[in-house]
């Protein structure tokens, strides 16, 4: 069944579904933040007394009233409900207000001072590993958060023996989730002493977690509802959780609901952003062009707080010079501790900022060898049994990267349009690039790996599945409902999603890493397996003598003879018979190893391969360019939604054009957020949006239940090196950083003429 499904659409586009601000209660209240204007302080005092005593003002709270752990975190529990005596950077939170309206909260957060006494302020990676900087991690001896490195090989020795090297310096700014819908929290404590939490949230669970952590309570005692969510791409979680646990905080106070709604400036200042990284490579190639070592360096800012930066800067290293066979290998990944906003989980997740450095070193070779950037690629690409840099083989599922990259060149007529690119010469420039990319599938050696999912038959027939997997405008319940469909035989209209809850499924993981439709899926798969087992034996014998001559489909069940019942006169007669047709099932990823001494072993148990390319068109009297087009290829296993992938292509194709060409969340000198709207963080327009084509290749996984793997983060993950390489081809000049601009064109590296062979 391939078919273009939503089942949320009507909602979406009528303007009734429900967003976080949407929800209101009786009697509920509301709650502000307070910030001070200090990047790294140690506080002496907070001052509320006057706050108090405004009107409508019901409490103003700070770390003194908080009942269980002042700081908690996804890996590091450093992340302060409300600061106790040291504001690390200018996003803290001082005290929260609560008052019988929003107007009258904001009134009184100005009569909050904060008495401080003003600390050094670190603001450069570089600066902060050098052994004399202050220190601003708690318990630390050091500012490096964490260290992923991989060892393979002599990488010295090869780098020796090889006929070029290519030696560069790459850097890539924060950068801001632009996520539609600000930060919202809602909590409503029940008289049986649970906590009800709504709010604009990326998994439940995980703020489920924040929020008892906080509060001293036991996991049971607070209910987190799934709903619709305005946009998230991996930035509502740390910081959204904590605005839910700071409503709880005074909701159990109170004894009342409260409602805390971010402004746009709030949520700027506060919610973390993509690592900035500084990466510096050395890479060793033989004359044919085949990659003989790397030696890699790379400096992750990891801000204030720890956040998910070991993770994501795992996922650097693992996949540190992208989908290359490499034997001689020395990578360091650093995660570094800045009074900078704290930086965490974005779309792409560390693979981005390697990708954007390594796929122009490729380029880099190809330019000084004479070579075509997609043979190039295509020599020293993983293929099947190919070893990664991590010693993991390809042998158990379709290593589809050069069918994925040929694909996207003979769509986009890449070799002979190659040859019209200008190299900065003429009154137009012309420019092709390209890049590929595998990305390791789910969550990987970084984290335990397992969904699950159930699946109720009502008594009328009509279905009623639950999938630990949480929408956040992705489409995932409407994946859910197609492979239902499809595995049950039954239309989707008799198939529906629950409105899931921490209370109605078990925890089957953050809705992260591009993991939904594969681990949920294969924990929907499961439980629908099964159901039809139970149902299977229940409608013996008057179906069929054995159970494997029962078949699903057509909207009915059909056994032997001509014999089949509707699932309607199936619930009907299970439930008299009184079996439930019900099921449980859950799925486990395979097995995946890691050692962090040396970085070897099998990261990921399955990979996306993509490639995409792109042409561009620069003006050089004008000094402007724009994007003519783009092609993208992406082996996914299996499209449940075709159309919706598409979309997941294009929208991160979009994204990674912010990340590209405009986006750069600025800060002073002193580490204050200046970029506090979109007037001052520019995201692209409509009018930036070039022609897009987007291919989608199915080689079904065997690994995954369902043969389906993912597509949100590999859509977003390359775009931005292509665009730097069809530049390069363009001008003749290389760029190294990101955002992507001509302003200081004559600055940047000039493009080595090619060896004489």
């Amino acid at each position: 069944m391939k078919t273009c499904f939503r089942n949320d659409a009507r909602q979406k586009v009528c303007g009734t579904a429900r967003f976080a601000d949407d929800y209101s209660f009786p009697r509920m209240v509301h709650s502000v933040p307070v910030y001070s204007d200090y990047v790294h302080a140690r506080i002496t005092a907070i001052l509320v007394e006057e706050a108090e005593r405004m009107p409508g003002v019901l409490a103003v709270q700070t770390w003194k009233d908080v009942p269980g752990a002042l700081t908690a975190g996804q890996i590091d529990q450093d992340f302060p409900i409300l600061v106790k005596d040291r504001i690390r950077f200018n996003g803290d939170v001082v005290a929260i207000i609560t008052a019988e309206t929003r107007a009258e909260a904001l009134a009184a957060v100005e009569k909050v001072q904060v008495k401080a006494k003003v600390l050094p302020i670190l603001v450069d990676t570089e600066e902060a590993i050098k052994s004399a900087a202050i220190v601003i991690p708690e318990g630390r001896a050091g500012n490096v958060v964490n260290h992923h490195k991989v060892r393979k090989g002599n990488p010295e020795k090869m780098m020796a023996e090889s006929d070029i090297i290519i030696e560069e310096f790459f850097t890539t700014p924060l950068v801001e989730h632009a996520y539609l819908e600000p930060e919202c929290g809602i909590c409503i404590p029940r008289d049986d002493g649970v906590l009800e939490i709504y709010g604009s949230i990326q998994h439940p669970f995980s703020t489920r977690r924040f929020v008892c952590a906080y509060l001293g309570r036991p996991l049971a005692s607070v209910i987190v509802y799934a709903h619709a969510v305005g946009g998230s791409f991996g930035g509502k979680d740390d910081t959204a959780s904590i605005v839910c646990a700071r409503a709880a905080l005074a909701a159990v106070k109170l004894k009342r609901p409260v409602k805390m709604l971010y402004d746009r400036a709030w949520s700027m200042k506060e919610s973390y952003k993509r690592n900035p990284y500084k990466m510096w490579y050395k890479a060793g190639f033989s004359s044919e062009g085949k990659l003989k070592a790397v030696i890699s360096r790379t400096l992750a800012d990891s801000g204030a707080y720890t956040s998910t930066t070991p993770w994501s800067t795992w996922r650097s290293a693992a996949q540190n010079v992208g989908p290359y066979e490499l034997a001689d290998i020395h990578a360091d990944v650093y995660g570094v501790a800045t009074n900078n906003i704290f930086s965490g989980a974005f779309r792409g997740f560390g693979s981005p900022q390697t990708n954007f450095a390594f796929e122009q070193v490729i380029d880099m070779a190809a330019d000084r060898l004479g070579m075509d950037p997609l043979e190039i690629r295509k020599l020293n690409a993983v293929r099947q049994n190919s070893e990664t840099i991590t010693g993991q083989v390809l042998d158990d599922h379709s290593v589809s990267l050069i069918e994925v990259m040929e694909k996207t060149a003979s769509s986009i007529g890449f070799k002979e349009k190659r040859k019209l690119c200008s190299r900065g010469e003429g009154d137009k420039w012309y420019g092709i690039g390209m890049a590929a990319s595998y990305r390791g599938c789910s969550l990987g050696a970084e984290g335990m790996d397992f969904c699950c999912a159930s699946v109720n038959v009502q008594f009328d027939g009509s279905i009623l599945i639950d999938v630990s997997v949480f929408e956040n405008g992705q489409g995932a319940p409407s994946a859910m409902i197609i492979l239902a469909s499809e595995i049950l035989g039954v239309p989707l209209e008799d198939i529906h999603y629950q409105g899931s809850s921490t209370a109605s499924i078990p925890d089957g993981g953050t809705t992260v890493a591009s993991r939904g439709t594969m681990m949920g899926g294969g924990a929907l798969k499961d439980a629908l397996d099964r159901l039809k087992s139970i149902l299977r034996k229940s409608l013996l014998p008057d179906l069929a003598e054995k159970e494997e001559e029962i078949q699903f489909r057509d909207n009915r069940i059909f056994g032997t003879k001509g014999r089949s019942i509707s699932w309607n006169e199936a619930g009907k007669k299970m439930y008299l018979a009184r079996v439930y047709p019900y099921a449980f099932g859950s799925f486990q990823a395979p097995k995946v190893s890691w050692n962090e001494e040396n970085g070897q072993g099998d990261a990921y148990f399955s990979y996306v391969y993509s490639s995409q390319a792109v042409e561009v068109e620069v003006d050089p009297e004008k000094g402007s360019w724009r994007i003519l087009n783009i092609v993208a290829s992406h082996d996914i296993g299996k499209a449940v939604n075709p159309p919706m992938v598409k979309g997941q292509i294009y929208g991160g194709i979009v994204q990674g054009l912010g990340m590209a060409l405009t986006e750069d969340f600025l800060t002073d000198d002193e580490g204050r957020a200046v970029s506090l709207n979109y007037s001052k963080y520019k995201i692209p327009r409509m009018t930036d949006i070039p022609e897009m084509e987007a291919h989608i290749i199915e080689n079904h996984d065997p690994l995954s239940p369902t043969g389906t793997k993912g597509i949100g983060e590999p859509a977003l993950e390359i775009i931005a090196p292509a665009i730097a390489n069809a530049l390069a081809a363009a001008t003749g000049r290389r760029f190294t950083f990101l955002p992507l601009n001509l302003d200081s064109l004559k600055k940047e590296t000039p493009i080595k003429e090619p060896l004489k062979k």
